[in-house]
């Protein structure tokens, strides 16, 4: 399973998991991923460490 904002692999038996009221569930390696994502409304293509920021544009 990947992380719902960085894209890293997360072990079995680490990171957390959330679910929204409309039944949506995410899950984060670590509370860096969790924080920036929910907490601070950053979106993962606009940061250059996660792995959508290091797609190159065409």
């Amino acid at each position: 399973m990947d992380c719902s904002f960085c894209g890293k692999e997360i072990e079995p038996g680490s990171g957390m998991m959330f679910v929204k009221d409309d039944g949506t569930i995410l899950y984060f390696c670590s509370s860096k991923c969790d924080n920036n994502l929910l907490n601070l409304s950053r979106v993962p293509r606009r940061v250059k460490w996660t792995e959508q920021g290091q797609k190159k544009k065409p």
